[in-house]
């Protein structure tokens, strides 16, 4: 670190004896210090600046823990004991952009702010990008209307079946709430149903033609893809044929993603694995097939880095391809260093190329990724 560490651990040691106006500026110093190099830091130097930064914010105003908020919050790698504290803060400038932004912050922080802070904080968290069961179950509970429809309204947000029975409840007489419960795509039936007994009549109707709409959506998308997975099926298994035509559907109404396809490797839908990434990334399936199936790999690591797969999703379908074709658990393991070296640009890069050649071939050696 050289020359920042000197100058961290000056500020460090000059803290106590300073003015508000003199620790205001080392604050200032120290944030573009970290912004200017927090890729480059490793873990004990994120610890040693993010323990000074804690020091500091206990000595300084509002208006410039504010100022820090905002500037730490959209870091992905910001220092997490800092974040955490501003996070908790409660002045609503303070912790209003970590709580809206920072993915520093743990669930336990969360639900710690979602049950002891007050309404406003409540209101930045549910509009984090994502917010997990855990914490919509206490902000439909505890936060009063602004709150709970804010979340309702966040695509984000995930839903336990006790917070959506919370929710129902809330609703009835609340049409507001009623009709933006009733159209999350998530919303169980038997919720739903029981949600449309308390509704006006108005809401009702508005809410049955709705959801019926959506449901002929759906229907329509998986007879459309059927008609055209009929026409592929001589040359592909029936095996094939169901996947493309569940994972087609599945693409067509915004519910493919990387959990989706988690959840196939987790189950050892291998067919289904095969449609999935040929539509990620925009792949015929008989060279992902071929890919998934090579007992070298390296074609495998550089299309799953491509499309965002994690190491434990690639391993695992690795695994899966070991099971018939010809590739120890050794070799599975051996895959990680390079799968860890390959950076998803680069990826990206390879696979562009070989989708412009109609080819999927293997990775450059690893000392080029």
């Amino acid at each position: 670190m050289g020359a920042p560490l000197a100058l961290i651990r000056e500020l460090d040691s000059s803290i106590a004896h300073s003015t508000d106006m003199r620790r205001a500026t080392m604050l200032r110093q120290l944030t573009d210090l970290y912004l200017i190099g927090a890729e480059q830091y490793a873990d004990e130097e994120i610890s040693l600046i993010d323990d000074v930064f804690v020091r500091l914010v206990a000595t300084i105003e509002e208006s410039s823990r504010a100022l820090l908020a905002i500037r730490l919050g959209p870091i992905a790698k910001a220092p997490p004991k800092v974040v955490r504290l501003l996070a908790c803060d409660d002045a609503i400038d303070v912790a209003s952009p970590v709580l809206t932004q920072s993915e520093q912050l743990d669930i336990a922080t969360l639900v710690e702010c979602a049950k002891t802070k007050s309404q406003e904080h409540m209101l930045a968290i549910s509009r984090r990008k994502t917010v997990p069961e855990a914490v919509t179950d206490i902000l439909v509970e505890r936060g009063d209307q602004q709150v709970v429809l804010s979340t309702v309204t966040n695509t984000g947000a995930k839903f336990s079946e006790i917070g959506f029975g919370i929710l129902v409840d809330r609703a009835n007489g609340d049409d507001l709430l009623t009709r933006r419960v009733g159209t999350r795509a998530d919303l169980p039936q038997k919720l739903f149903a029981q949600l449309l007994e308390a509704a006006s009549e108005t809401v009702r109707a508005t809410l049955e033609a709705e959801r019926e709409h959506a449901e002929q959506d759906i229907e329509r998308v998986v007879t459309d893809v059927t008609s055209r997975i009929e026409t592929k099926a001589v040359t592909q298994t029936q095996a094939y044929a169901a996947a493309h035509v569940l994972v087609d559907t599945l693409h067509r109404v915004g519910r493919l993603n990387i959990e989706k396809l988690e959840d196939f490797t987790r189950d050892g839908r291998f067919e289904e694995i095969v449609a999935a990434l040929a539509l990620m990334a925009n792949m015929p399936p008989e060279l992902i097939e071929r890919s998934v199936n090579d007992t070298h790999a390296e074609s495998l690591l550089v299309l799953a880095k491509a499309v965002g797969l994690s190491w434990e999703t690639t391993k695992s379908i690795l695994t899966l391809a070991a099971t018939k074709y010809r590739r120890s658990a050794a070799d599975v393991d051996k895959c990680m260093a390079a799968f860890e070296r390959l950076k998803q640009p680069i990826a990206r890069q390879i696979l562009e190329f070989h989708r412009k050649r109609g080819t999927l071939g293997p990775a450059p050696e690893p000392q080029s990724i």
